[in-house]
């Protein structure tokens, strides 16, 4: 994989998701939710070869750490989006976290979440705010 980052045009962010600020995105499935990282973190991060997940039944609160990732050259804390139970771990990613790098909208999700409060959701950027939050974030 190129060390060479992406630049934010090049990287995908599907509209149907809500994005936090710590590069974690949510897609709502019913009742449940499922969380991962966006494009961009991926991209930033490089190649991933390690992914530390929570138990399933762990509740958190929006804004706790519920993982960790790590890739060759840094380790990274991964926020919680919104505060719920957790429903399911993405076991595929720790055993193969490449995933994460390869599809990390789809095969690369980390958790299933029951919904504490579903309003926080609300609270998240929808795409085009993501996408300019990280434009405004990002160094010229």
């Amino acid at each position: 994989m190129s060390e060479e980052k992406m630049k934010i045009e090049q990287l995908t962010f599907p509209d149907e998701f809500h994005y936090h600020p710590e590069h974690t995105w949510v897609k709502v499935k019913s009742e449940e939710v499922f969380i991962g990282i966006s494009d961009f973190a991926q991209d930033q991060l490089g190649e991933i070869v390690y992914v530390d997940l929570p138990n399933v039944g762990d509740s958190l609160a929006g804004g706790e750490i519920f993982g960790i990732v790590e890739s060759a050259k840094s380790a990274s804390s991964l926020y919680l989006p919104i505060s719920g139970e957790i429903l399911a771990v993405n076991a595929n990613v720790v055993d193969s976290p490449e995933l994460v790098n390869q599809d990390p909208y789809g095969e690369g999700w980390m958790i299933a979440l029951k919904v504490q409060d579903s309003a926080e959701i609300r609270n998240l950027m929808s795409k085009e705010e993501y996408v300019n939050y990280l434009k405004d974030t990002q160094d010229p």
